[in-house]
C-alpha cells in the first residue's frame, strides 16, 4: 500500500489573491486540510471555490489527534496543512506534524507548496542591501524579553521580527535603547489595504505610532539594520 502525502501549503498573508495555481489545486485534491481556525480557512476556501473539509489543528492538538493523522497518511491518504496566514511550520505549530512525519521515518511522503511570506515581503521594500538577515520569530512576551533586545545590537546584518497590535507600543519603547546608528523599518498590514511602511531611527518611529494611533493595529514586521548601515 503506498504511503500518504503531507502538503505544507503556503496561503495568504492578508490578499486573498496572493494564492498559488498549485497551492489551490493541492487543497482542492487533498482529503482533508488541517487548519488552526476552521472560520479564517474558511473564509479562503470559499473565495477560491474549495470544498474540501476542514479539520482543527492548533498548538493544543491532542496526542489522539497526531496519531489519527499519521495513521490517515499511513492508509495513503493526502493531508494538507495551512496556518491561519502564511507558511505552516514558521512560528506556529506545523512544526510539531512535520517532525512526527519525519521521525516515522515511515516513507510518508511531505511537499512544500510555497507561497506568501511576510519575512520576504518586509526585506523586499524596506531598502536594505546584502543578501543576509536573522529571523528571530515573535518578540517573547516575558521571559528572555531584556535580553531579546539587548542582542539586537551583536548582529552584523539585518534583524526581523513580528510583532503584534497588542504589544507594538510596548516593543517600540523597548527599542529606544537601541543607539540611533541602528535604523528601523516597520511594515504593517502587508499586503492588505492599510499596507504601510515606517523607517527611521526608534525615537522617530515611536513618535510616529505615538501620534498616529489608528496605526496601531495590525500585524508588524519589524527589520532592524546593524549600526551604520543605511534603511
Amino acid at each position: 500500500m503506498n504511503m500518504g502525502t503531507l502538503s505544507i501549503v503556503a496561503t495568504p498573508i492578508g490578499n486573498m489573491e496572493d494564492i498559488t495555481l498549485r497551492a489551490i489545486r493541492t487543497l482542492k485534491e487533498a482529503d482533508y486540510i488541517l487548519c488552526e481556525d476552521t472560520r479564517v480557512t474558511g473564509k479562503l476556501l470559499k473565495r477560491h471555490e474549495i470544498s474540501t473539509p476542514l479539520k482543527r489543528y492548533d498548538a493544543h492538538a491532542s496526542e489522539r489527534t497526531h496519531e489519527q493523522i499519521l495513521a490517515d497518511l499511513a492508509e495513503g491518504k493526502h493531508v494538507a496543512l495551512v496556518s491561519d496566514a502564511g507558511t505552516p511550520g514558521v512560528s506556529d505549530p506545523g512544526v510539531l506534524l512535520v517532525g512526527r512525519v519525519l521521525n516515522l521515518r515511515s516513507g510518508i511522503r511531505i511537499e512544500a507548496i510555497p507561497g506568501p511570506s511576510a519575512v520576504t515581503a518586509a526585506f523586499s521594500i524596506a531598502g536594505l542591501s546584502g543578501n543576509q538577515f536573522t529571523f528571530l520569530g515573535f518578540v517573547p512576551q516575558k521571559k528572555g524579553r531584556e535580553t531579546f533586545f539587548r542582542n539586537l545590537t551583536q548582529y552584523e546584518h539585518p534583524v526581523i521580527f513580528f510583532e503584534s497590535t497588542h504589544r507594538i507600543m510596548k516593543t517600540l519603547e523597548s527599542l529606544q535603547n537601541l543607539p540611533d546608528s541602528h535604523k528601523i523599518s516597520i511594515a504593517r498590514e502587508l499586503t492588505k489595504m492599510h499596507e504601510e511602511l515606517v523607517r527611521g531611527s526608534a525615537a522617530e518611529i515611536l513618535e510616529y505610532f505615538t501620534d498616529h494611533k489608528d496605526h496601531q493595529k495590525g500585524e508588524f514586521v519589524i527589520i532592524v539594520s546593524p549600526s551604520g548601515s543605511t534603511v
